[in-house]
């Protein structure tokens, strides 16, 4: 141990002169603490809104999604799937159909995305399955049956619609619509099932119908729009889109789920920054009180700066003397708010203490995702910015001279 921090520690530890001293030194600490809690449970609360979300959209649209480039559909989408799968991270793919369309009831119409889609394939790339709440997958046409359709929970209440009952899809497909002041192509179907996915674009205006219904009622023939991908690791989704149109050429592209939806990721990340840089400001406050602090102390130990600079002690060490005396304050702050911080996201994601409106933020409780490296970063901008709050109280005392310093005292 450095005598320069053997110093700063009975500075620290010694009872002051003026009781002032002591109290700011205690809201010093107190406040890099506050700031560092509040940042890591913010940020923790953020990142699992993100995780929340992200499963979800993952949930229904699947890691990577390839359309074709030129063509309205992917006509020989049969001859794809066995290529596709032969890239290592590809675990499954599933053809399906993307249009909007009008659907109507005995209660109401809405306008709506219609997916066409192969149940035993899809539940294999996404959580349609798992999304079911009412019903199940049974979409295809049984004898002198009606095909099925599967609503958003959202849609179908807008609807008034339950299992068993019957609404018209209507196509609003360019092509499928006659000429003149005929109907649009229609096709009566029956509620097989109710989905909920907790995100409300998906609940209130999506509804899945069989590939051959889709097929039929788009006038595709034997296209599809695209084909679903699952992958090993949804984070090595980027790679593996830019892999696939390599390998399947310029008459395919591929996008994978980060991409389809950038702009809510990307407001999500600034947002968190955002919360980052303003709670940050709780730290930026304590470390004034610090500056305020070590100040004080130069003024109270003005005779025991001389005595040692009288003694041989450099400027440097006399500046290390409190800039470890300001950074142990930070230190303490930091780890007892790292500590608090912890704290308080496990007391939330063990009890669930905080609840949320279901219908509003599609959860029941707020939810928390702690990770290291955020906990790493706050608790290093924390102590950075105490280092820096120190440097100038320190500089103002490494330039006393001894003379002045004790004669005043």
């Amino acid at each position: 141990m450095s005598y320069e921090f053997f110093i700063a520690k009975r500075y620290l530890k010694s009872r002051r002169k003026t009781k002032f001293v002591s109290v700011i030194t205690i809201i010093s600490v107190g406040g890099v603490l506050i700031g560092v809690a509040a940042l890591n449970f913010v940020l923790s609360m953020m990142n699992g809104f993100e995780k929340e979300v992200r499963s979800r959209i993952v949930g229904t649209t699947a890691h990577v999604s390839v359309f074709a480039s030129y063509a309205e559909g992917i006509e020989d989408y049969q001859e794809l799937l066995p290529e596709i799968k032969k890239n290592k991270h590809v675990m499954e793919v599933a053809p399906f159909i993307y249009y909007k369309a009008a659907i109507a009831s005995k209660e109401g119409s809405d306008g709506i995305v219609v997916r066409g889609i192969d149940p035993e394939k899809e539940k294999l790339v996404t959580d349609i399955e798992r999304n079911v709440k009412v019903g199940n997958l049974d979409l295809e046409a049984e004898e002198e049956e009606f095909p099925g359709i599967l609503l958003g929970a959202t849609l179908a209440d807008r609807l008034g619609v339950e299992l068993e009952e019957k609404v018209v899809l209507f196509s609003l497909k360019e092509g499928s619509l006659t000429t003149g002041w005929s109907a649009p192509k229609a096709s009566k179907l029956k509620v097989k099932g109710i989905f909920e996915t907790g995100m409300y674009e998906y609940d209130a205006s999506l509804a899945y119908i069989s590939l051959a219904t889709a097929q039929k009622l788009f006038n595709l023939d034997d296209k599809v729009t695209g084909l679903h991908v699952k992958l090993d690791d949804l984070y090595k989704a980027e790679k593996v889109a830019k892999e696939l149109e390599l390998k399947l050429g310029y008459h395919y592209y591929a996008m994978d789920w980060m991409h389809m939806h950038k702009n809510l990721f990307s407001w999500m990340a600034l947002e968190k920054y955002a919360m980052f840089i303003v709670l940050s400001l709780i730290v930026a406050v304590a470390a004034f009180n610090i500056i305020s602090t070590l100040i004080m102390v130069v003024i109270e130990k003005r005779k025991e700066i001389g005595i040692l600079k009288s003694m041989g002690a450099t400027n440097t060490s006399i500046m290390k003397i409190f800039m470890f005396e300001g950074l142990v304050v930070g230190i303490i702050g930091t780890l007892l708010g790292s500590g608090l911080g912890y704290l308080l996201c496990w007391i939330q994601r063990t009890f669930n203490l905080i609840s949320l409106p279901a219908e509003i933020y599609f959860i029941s409780s707020l939810p928390v995702d702690m990770r290291v490296l955020d906990f790493a970063i706050v608790a290093t901008a924390a102590i950075a910015l105490t280092f820096l709050a120190t440097i100038y109280p320190a500089k103002r005392a490494s330039q006393l001279t001894p003379v002045e310093a004790i004669r005043y005292e």
